[in-house]
């Protein structure tokens, strides 16, 4: 394991901690103005970027039914069914991702619906994977997977410490929150109407039914958004997430920032269009997160099986 500290963790550190910083002063602030002006260039980005590796699957085609299912999803008013959506989504893109021949995807397929039949039956929470996978666990779980990922990679000290202070702002905006002031009321309000479902959706699953969307929770959201965004952006030199011909770069460019000129144009119709694009991206990505998923239990199951047999001698 490798204790050497790089430029680039340096860079990790301080827009950790200055998410975390402007996540105390301006949590609500914060919380929007990151969505609408980092999250489209994230957003695009990140879709042409999967775009030029076929999105983790075997045909790029493929991509295309995640695409109408976000475009579907934005239609779907009962919380339950979009949970069925998001989550049959997953299902789907993770078989994607396996590569497997049509026969063996088939049969893994009619397992996977009759899983999903099972859980539905079973009442299972899709409310709160309606709520909750594209949003929390999106900014917040799947990033930590590729932190942990990436720093087993690399074999990295100092990219393990980084998720330790990852870990340690979650906890400390949990126990010592934010105040739930703001400094431009509009924002509490908006921001309540677009992510207030993720409080009692959290709540819920911690045993606390009644958490208010205030000061801790837009604290966190504003933290992990923010941070997601800005790990995005600084993994330019690593990805090559910017390499892209210069046509669709410039679209790129001009589809970011009229997203945001828009948003403060009309709020409700932007943050309406831009919803789509946040979803369409987190579906696409999905291929992605079961494969990452896979390589890290493959990697913490190996590494557990090597520590068993140096023990046995």
């Amino acid at each position: 394991m490798s204790l050497a500290i790089r430029r680039g963790d340096l860079v990790h550190l301080a827009l950790m901690l200055g998410s975390l910083a402007l996540a105390y002063v301006l949590p609500f602030e914060l919380l929007l103005l990151a969505y609408i002006v980092l999250g489209p260039a994230h957003y695009y980005t990140e879709i042409s970027w999967l775009h030029d590796r076929k999105y983790f699957m075997p045909h790029r085609a493929l991509a295309v039914v995640l695409a109408l299912a976000a475009l579907g999803g934005m239609f779907i008013a009962d919380p339950y069914w979009s949970g069925v959506l998001v989550w049959s989504c997953l299902i789907g893109a993770g078989i994607a991702a396996l590569g497997l021949t049509a026969q063996r995807s088939a049969m893994l397929g009619t397992v996977a619906v009759a899983l999903t039949l099972g859980m539905m039956a079973g009442g299972a929470p899709f409310v709160f994977i309606a709520v909750l996978l594209p949003t929390f666990i999106h900014v917040c779980v799947f990033t930590l997977i590729f932190m942990t990922l990436g720093a087993m990679r690399a074999r990295s000290a100092a990219q393990l410490g980084l998720i330790g202070v990852y870990l340690a702002g979650i906890a400390a905006i949990l126990i010592v929150p934010p105040s739930a002031r703001s400094l431009v009321p509009q924002f509490a309000k908006l921001g309540e109407d677009y992510f207030g479902p993720v409080a009692p959706s959290l709540g819920s699953l911690f045993g606390l039914p009644d958490l208010p969307f205030a000061g801790r929770i837009t604290g966190l959201l504003s933290f992990v958004y923010t941070y997601h965004y800005l790990n995005w952006f600084i993994k330019a030199d690593v990805i090559r997430w910017a390499k892209m011909p210069r046509p669709r770069l410039a679209g790129v460019v001009v589809l970011s920032v009229a997203s945001t000129a828009f948003c403060f144009y009309d709020y409700v119709l932007g943050i309406t269009a831009l919803l789509l694009v946040s979803l369409m991206h987190v579906l696409l990505e999905f291929p992605l997160n079961t494969i990452s998923m896979r390589e890290l239990g493959g990697r913490f199951f190996a590494r557990q099986g090597h520590v068993k047999r140096a023990a046995r001698g």
